[in-house]
């Protein structure tokens, strides 16, 4: 790619700005800011508050024409190029503003929508560009997190319905979500990545029951949710009864482009910075090279996204390399955890944003995909190694399968 901003693209760098001097205030240009990785850490009003300032910011790029730059104008968007939707996301970076209620809405499930949805269903697309809309994704179960296929939550169809039981954890922002993109076994004698549907469904549909989860960060953005004899119109159908497991790699393929394109550690740089000069350690060559180290690492995140949104902007669609910056996005963020503490010693237990930020980032190894399973896609998929050895549980009955 060529960085240098051509006559058009620096005339469209021109107009974020202006748009965006004209409605955000900007960030401290040290960037000295702990960013959480899980940005909605508050509870009850401060949340709520959190979540309202997304959608009114969502909603104002929306009607400016910056909701989504590259996306074509049939789905809301600007009908850019990939280059203006890096260019405005690179000058977004420098604004106050709350973007992370959309993070899944937009990053995962809209693509999704986009692919397998029925003109009906891909209307949607538009209503969540606009901040009308904020969608959560009903994957992980209690016994079917990295093994996603083994889910059990069970779908039964009945005439024009489908009855829906079960239940699901790990929903992250279920809790302020307006519809619930679910998928659910429809079939438990056939192997199990070949008896899933999925369904999109309001969260506020009769027996469905959401419960925060409270996490050791001391926020609540995950949560339990349980269907009880929850009827779905099989309107609300994506794709094919027993389709579900092709609709939910196309979700999953954007999901770890999205979290290993996620800019919380870039935001975070110039608070670590700070640490780093309070504490009287900038001279110090050993934390000088783990500064370069960390610094390295997120001009690589950066890099490689870019790289991934050329191969989109020409056709393609994320694939399995998205694990790779999955991946990388956590052990830079470890690395930065990691010298947060040694930089803030026992005091950095009484700094919030320093405690969450070190509580929360363990968790990153596990959402999207645990480290096991990024390294597995990029060994079998990338690399083209050999695969693991199975027990026949791909192509045993799921009913066969012990439990």
């Amino acid at each position: 790619m060529d960085f240098l901003d051509s006559p058009s693209e620096a005339s469209f760098r021109a107009e974020a700005v202006a748009f965006l001097d004209a409605h955000a205030p900007r960030r401290d240009e040290r960037g000295q800011d702990i960013v959480s990785f899980f940005e909605d850490e508050g509870t009850g009003e401060e949340q709520r508050a959190w979540v309202k300032a997304c959608r009114e910011w969502q909603r104002t790029k929306f009607e400016a024409g910056f909701a989504a730059v590259s996306w074509p104008r049939e789905w809301g968007g600007r009908g850019g190029t990939v280059m203006e939707e890096i260019i405005f996301s690179q000058e977004e970076q420098r604004y106050d503003v709350e973007t992370g209620a959309f993070l899944i809405t937009l990053g995962m499930i809209a693509p999704t929508l986009m692919v397998h949805g029925t003109d009906e269903q891909r209307a949607h697309v538009a209503r969540m560009l606009s901040g009308d809309e904020v969608w959560c994704q009903l994957f992980s179960e209690p016994t079917a997190g990295s093994d996603l296929a083994g889910m059990r939550t069970r779908a039964v169809r009945d005439g024009d319905e489908w009855v829906v039981n079960g239940q699901k954890v790990w929903t992250s922002g279920a809790h302020y979500s307006d519809w619930g993109y679910l998928q659910a076994r429809s079939d438990f004698d056939v192997p199990k990545h070949a008896g899933l549907t999925a369904f999109i469904l309001p969260m506020d549909a009769p027996g469905v029951t959401v419960r925060p989860l409270r996490q050791m960060t001391g926020g609540a953005s995950f949560n339990e949710v349980f269907f009880d004899d929850v009827r779905i119109p099989d309107a609300n159908r994506l794709d094919a009864p027993g389709h579900g497991w092709r609709v939910a790699v196309t979700t999953l393929m954007n999901e770890r482009f999205s979290v290993g394109a996620n800019t919380t550690g870039s935001r975070t740089w110039g608070g670590l910075l700070r640490l780093a000069r309070e504490a009287g350690r900038t001279d110090d060559p050993i934390v000088r090279q783990r500064l370069a180290q960390i610094h390295i690492g997120l001009e690589t995140l950066r890099f490689n996204g870019y790289r991934a949104l050329t191969a989109i902007s020409k056709g393609g669609a994320p694939g399995p390399e998205g694990s790779i910056g999955k991946l990388a996005l956590v052990r830079v963020l470890a690395a930065m955890s990691a010298l947060m503490v040694e930089l803030s010693g026992p005091a950095g237990t009484l700094d919030g944003a320093v405690s969450r930020w070190c509580a929360g980032i363990p968790g990153v190894r596990i959402g999207g995909g645990t480290d096991e399973v990024m390294r597995n896609i990029i060994g079998e998929r990338v690399l083209g190694l050999p695969p693991e050895p199975r027990s026949g549980d791909k192509t045993t009955p799921f009913s066969q399968l012990p439990s």
